[in-house]
């Protein structure tokens, strides 16, 4: 389940993402890892039945897709001793993203600080380890208070807080006292506009998700300070993962050997049946899951 299949269900003309819109009574469809059963007999890709795959599937116990070589990525076999859920998280989109978003939009040095919001989340709880293992001095901010234990005492976070507690302006404040170089928004909204105010000269925004607008109602919130962007001469760019296909055997190759010496730390929070996919999404937006969430439809 990701958090950006809200904009897809949302009425609109046309899409920019790999995926097109969701229309009612359609399948869902999102990242997913799957088994190939059955491969046309006209198809020239390099896929043959007993495959595992990576990309967009069906919320459904079977899809057929027509385009593998756009959607689908082959996962080969030098990797068998970690589990297939990892494809759909931190070896698949939620992983590229942060590894991207923090690579090559951030362009991060040593000793800086650094901001991640929704920080518990899929992207967000990888993002901070990144950073640390950079260097940096990293705070990032969740909704409940379990998760700023597990950023603190088992993911290496210099520090976190709740940010349903307090003031938003004046927690930034005391967290970044010298100011914020690097802001890694997986929110949007109300958090970005305080956020602007308390960046740094230089500072960099890698934008990666905006899930505080994906679920309302209304318009969607404006930012209405974004004259800082001039008086702080700020770079604040957007992306997605599937632009950089390119670095995905590569960053595979680097993760795969952090999670063998116990450098990076992945957190799941699993479901079991298709039938929880539609709680499981709904979950994401109420704050439940804790690292990224997966909905496990078959064992094999």
């Amino acid at each position: 389940c990701d958090p950006y299949l809200c904009q897809l269900l949302r009425p609109r003309t046309k899409s920019l993402f790999i995926q097109t819109p969701i229309l009612p009574g359609s399948v869902v469809k999102g990242f997913g890892v799957a088994k190939v059963i059955k491969v046309s007999g006209n198809s020239d890709n390099e896929l043959k039945e007993g495959d595992y795959v990576w990309g967009i599937t069906g919320w459904e116990n079977y899809s057929w897709n027509f385009d593998p070589e756009k959607l689908l990525t082959k996962i080969h076999n030098s990797y068998t001793q970690l589990p297939l859920s990892y494809y759909a998280g931190i070896l698949g989109m939620p992983g590229i993203a942060a590894y991207v978003g923090w690579n090559e939009i951030c362009s991060p040095k040593r000793g800086e600080t650094v901001y991640v919001s929704s920080a518990a989340g899929g992207v967000g709880h990888l993002v901070g380890q990144f950073a640390k293992m950079m260097g940096c001095y990293v705070v990032g901010s969740t909704s409940t208070n379990e998760k700023v234990d597990l950023l603190k005492t088992k993911l290496g976070f210099d520090d976190a807080f709740n940010y349903k507690e307090g003031d938003l302006r004046s927690n930034l404040k005391r967290y970044f006292p010298k100011g914020i170089d690097i802001y890694f928004d997986n929110v949007g909204g109300q958090m970005l506009e305080e956020v602007l105010l308390q960046m740094n000269i230089h500072g960099r925004i890698a934008v990666s998700g905006s899930i505080s607008q994906y679920n309302l109602i209304g318009p969607s919130e404006g930012v209405r300070n974004m004259f800082s962007l001039i008086e702080k001469r700020l770079t604040m760019r957007g992306f997605v993962e599937l632009d950089h296909k390119q670095i995905i055997p590569k960053y595979v190759d680097w993760v795969v050997k952090m999670l063998e010496e116990k450098k990076v730390i992945y957190v799941e929070d699993v479901s079991v049946g298709l039938e929880t996919a539609a709680s499981a999404f709904v979950g994401i937006f109420q704050g439940h899951n804790i690292g990224k969430q997966i909905v496990v439809v078959a064992n094999d």
